[in-house]
């Protein structure tokens, strides 16, 4: 009982410090430049926003991305108020983890929420690398999933006070649960970035679908430190920026299904990713922001005027669809350019 109250303090701890520590605004995306099309040669009214991940067929690129979840009804009202953002606006959304609801069944009703709310949406479930197949099992079953995150967080976990220290043996479990649970899965940083060495041997094992989770966005270094007596600020400014690990992963193989998220606010940050090759773009401490900040109304408000937005900048773009978007011409400057170049990814193959 102490340790399921422990928990769900600390999933409350989490939104709190989400919300106080804000995103880092450091994502590289602002080192990212599409090229004007003064004969655009489109109407915006054939703009597409149809979009295929992995398996997945989905109205639009964008998703809510893993927030909460196991922290009572607080997170309960979340989880439901993101669900009835996502159906009233027709995009996937992802739950936090959900080991606490598989540890203590009371925490339950704070996911199965999600589907009570958006009975026919496109929803995903979330465990961490240390999950068993068994686990990821009731993981979609709580939830009738459509497809499974494996989050990857050691950087988190190692900053957490009473975070995991033994990381030996996720590749092969992750393996295992790719290969035994019937819906898609995704791998996703959780704000740190993945490096091209890990997207080649999550694809080794049968992975195709990586969420970058890059640096930028809701740091979870800065959250853990929040609650440490003793703070491991080295890790405040550690990870891989969003825009550079998109391309790192997009570069690995043209079989996998890049998801961009990490510190993403607007529709032209959105169709940056996109330009950087990625097939969606997942969005979670905006979202968190606006939701306790105006509420559910404004919330469906806000993904909408993304959509109508992301429309926009297509049509001045030339690009009727998600396809065409990934293939427009933009150029990569800054720091961002410096860290591909060292990294031995010609920038200038986007530009041509």
């Amino acid at each position: 009982m102490v340790i399921a109250l422990e928990r769900e303090k600390r999933k409350l701890d989490h939104i709190e410090f989400a919300l106080k520590t804000g995103q880092q605004h450091k994502s590289g995306l602002e080192d990212i430049s599409f090229i004007h099309q003064s004969l655009p040669g489109i109407s915006l009214n054939n703009a597409s926003l149809t979009a295929e991940i992995g398996e997945l067929e989905l109205s639009s690129p964008i998703f809510i991305n893993a927030m909460t979840g196991g922290g009572g009804a607080e997170t309960e009202k979340i989880n439901g108020d993101l669900a009835l953002a996502a159906k009233e606006t027709g995009i996937a959304m992802a739950v936090g983890s959900q080991m606490a609801a598989i540890k203590d069944p009371h925490q339950q009703a704070s996911f199965k929420v999600v589907r009570q709310e958006n009975p026919a949406g496109v929803l995903i479930g979330n465990l961490g690398g240390e999950a068993t197949v068994d686990q990821a099992m009731r993981a979609i079953d709580m939830i009738e999933a459509n497809a499974l995150q494996i989050h990857i967080n050691t950087i988190q976990e190692l900053t957490m006070p009473e975070g995991d220290r033994d990381f030996a043996g996720t590749l092969t479990r992750i393996e295992k649960i790719n290969n035994s649970i019937g819906v898609p899965v995704i791998v996703k940083e959780v704000g740190f970035g993945m490096s091209k060495e890990t997207v080649k041997q999550l694809l080794s094992v049968g992975v195709s679908i990586i969420d970058v989770g890059g640096f930028g966005g809701t740091n979870f270094a800065k959250i853990e430190n929040e609650r440490r007596a003793k703070v491991l600020g080295y890790f405040n400014e550690w990870g891989i920026p969003t825009a550079a690990s998109i391309v790192e992963a997009v570069n690995v193989s043209p079989e996998l299904s890049v998801i961009g998220s990490g510190g993403i606010r607007n529709s032209l940050e959105i169709a940056k990713c996109l330009g950087l090759g990625a097939k969606g773009v997942g969005l979670a401490g905006h979202f968190l922001k606006v939701h306790k900040e105006l509420g559910l109304l404004q919330l469906i408000k806000e993904i909408t005027y993304i959509h109508d937005d992301l429309k926009i900048i297509m049509t001045a773009l030339g690009c009727c669809n998600i396809g065409q978007l990934r293939k427009s011409k933009l150029v990569i400057s800054g720091d961002t350019y410096h860290w591909l170049t060292q990294r031995g990814i010609d920038c200038s193959t986007y530009a041509r």
